[in-house]
């Protein structure tokens, strides 16, 4: 019986995939054709010169783009957005990458502690911290102004940075930096001449991935920006529930280059990075 058994488990893996793996993969196909058939259709109607009734738009037009540009305030909006994603990239490094070092090798009191609290960021929903810390921001007349915009950004990116730089700051050899120390190199040597170019991969993924956390945070950003200081997720919220009646084509020119100006750093990012590596290292914080 026992060999009868084990004789059938091939046979049963070689016959096709089992009742689970067809149902995942149907799944899977249905919300992916979903997702690609939506992401279609906007990109057609953003090019459509009318489309009602019918499985194509009437003709093709760029129009729609220049539209938005000039009614919109396109440009000034992706100005303050890459604006404020480059202040949030910048400063989330210098703030992050120092504090990753501090963890990757020193072992002190409350340790687990303070990563916690780094990760509670990373977990809590937006919202939950966002409306207190609006309300701080305005108390020093700091929100409705780009320094707001940007330093509500950074509660939830420095973590982001110190997560995902940590790993790589642990997988750098200490015998490098022991061996430049004997050397006589300074600390600021050391970490100009090993630990940063060899930190490069890491640090260019986390500053991209901190980029595209900014372009898609929404509730941070609305609670604090003022007409002026919109970045693009909020505008293109305002385009569409704000009073009055505009071209659709228009709405969905603007999404598409949300989505472009979210998806290509995002392509770059999963060059140097691979996610399960996060995934990876929140469980370990977890166990420990």
């Amino acid at each position: 019986m026992t060999i009868a058994g084990a004789s059938e488990r091939p046979v049963r893996r070689a016959g096709g995939l089992s009742l689970t793996s067809i149902v995942l993969v149907v799944v899977l196909g249905v919300f992916f054709l979903n997702l690609a058939a939506l992401i279609l259709g906007v990109v057609l109607n953003s090019f459509a010169t009318s489309w009602f009734g019918s499985l194509v738009p009437d003709g093709l037009t760029t129009r729609w783009y220049a539209y938005a540009a000039d009614t919109f305030q396109l440009l000034d909006v992706l100005r303050v957005t890459f604006t404020v994603g480059a202040a949030v990239v910048v400063l989330s490094l210098l703030i992050g990458a120092p504090a990753a070092y501090a963890l990757a090798r020193r072992q002190f009191p409350g340790k687990r502690l303070v990563m916690l609290l780094f990760l509670l960021p990373m977990l809590l929903a937006p919202i939950t911290y966002g409306i207190p810390l609006a309300t701080a921001l305005y108390q020093f007349d700091l929100a409705g102004s780009l320094a707001g915009v940007i330093l509500a950004n950074l509660v939830p990116s420095v973590p982001f940075v110190i997560l995902l730089l940590t790993p790589f700051i642990e997988q750098i050899d200490e015998n490098l930096e022991r061996a430049a120390r004997m050397c006589g190199a300074s600390t600021p040597r050391v970490f100009a001449k090993i630990l940063i170019p060899l930190m490069a991969p890491g640090l260019l993924a986390a500053g991209l991935l901190v980029l595209i956390r900014v372009l898609a945070m929404f509730e941070l950003t609305f609670l604090t920006a003022g007409p002026g200081e919109q970045t693009l997720v909020v505008a293109l919220y305002y385009t569409v529930f704000a009073a009055g009646i505009r071209p659709t084509q228009a709405i969905d020119a603007m999404a598409v280059i949300y989505m472009l100006t979210a998806f290509v750093p995002l392509l770059v990012a999963l060059r140097f990075v691979n996610p399960t590596q996060i995934v990876a290292r929140i469980k370990q914080e977890n166990v420990r």
